[in-house]
């Protein structure tokens, strides 16, 4: 009868390799929930304009709440490297600073906005 018992390098060779997957399957699943897709978010956009309550300069994307509308929204922008390039500076998001922002509305909560582009000082960054 053949000895189909693996050998200790096959074995650890076999062992290394599940390791590898189940850690490649894992990291792939948090990327996946760390960043969202924009499918979630109306196709029609919408005009806001009102002051900044707060502002989050940090990756993986800048954000600001802002009142417009009479209600308050969290705005979603975009991560820092594309606001430095086109212009957007965390010292231009300033607290109290009226924006307009031009974006579309999250089918999930109301309340959350992801901008295309933001008006600030005049200035108009496409975020996207």
């Amino acid at each position: 009868m053949p000895d189909f018992s693996l050998s200790l390098l096959a074995r650890r060779l076999f062992f290394a390799i599940a390791a590898f997957v189940v850690i490649g399957i894992g990291l792939h699943e948090r990327q996946a929930e760390a960043h969202h897709g924009w499918s979630s978010y109306e196709s029609e956009a919408r005009t806001l304009v009102g002051p900044i309550k707060t502002a989050n300069y940090a990756n993986p994307h800048g954000s600001i709440e802002m009142t417009a509308e009479g209600r308050d929204y969290t705005v979603i922008l975009a991560p820092v490297a594309r606001m430095n390039s086109r212009g957007l500076s965390a010292g231009m998001l300033t607290i109290g600073k009226e924006v307009t922002v031009i974006g579309y509305v999250s089918r999930n909560d109301p309340a959350e906005v992801r901008a295309e582009n933001i008006t600030v000082d005049g200035k108009k960054v496409e975020l996207r």
